[in-house]
């Protein structure tokens, strides 16, 4: 099973006992410091979004777990200011990032409905594809679009 886990998604591990008899499965997330950041943060309304892989320390296996994330908020005036507001808070977790891109988010949550569609100047366009997957697992019960149409 690949490590790295995009979605913050759990590994299944198998815990044994001597006899090599398996005892019981449970569920391990490969780094506590990613499982604490939420998958999904964003506002009600239409504002600027981005996509963000977070990376944490490389492993001794010489893996570097990481996950995305989404982030928009209304007191953006520029996709950087929402990068660089999520960016500074994780660094002083001790984890990295990189911007994947940006966008626009309308979410309305009255209507149960979500739309995410247009780009970033800056950082260039999220894969709304993989945003609209990361925000079904906080809004499982929300309408989700993707355009490529509109700024």
């Amino acid at each position: 099973m690949n490590p790295i886990c995009r979605l913050g998604a759990k590994h299944i591990l198998r815990k044994t006992i001597p006899g090599n008899v398996v005892s019981r499965t449970f569920a391990k997330m490969v780094d506590a410091k990613l499982d604490a950041v939420p998958v999904v943060d964003i506002d009600e309304g239409i504002f600027k979004y981005v996509l963000i892989k977070v990376y944490d320390q490389e492993q001794t296996d010489g893996t570097t777990p990481s996950k995305l994330i989404v982030r928009g908020f209304n007191r953006a005036q520029w996709h950087s200011d929402i990068y660089d507001e999520v960016s500074s808070a994780l660094l002083g977790l001790g984890l990295e990032t990189e911007c994947l891109g940006g966008g626009r988010i309308e979410n309305r949550s009255d209507l149960k409905q979500i739309k995410v569609y247009g780009y970033s100047q800056g950082y260039g366009k999220a894969d709304h594809i993989e945003t609209r997957m990361l925000l079904l697992t906080k809004y499982p019960d929300h309408n989700i679009t993707c355009s490529d149409e509109g700024y």
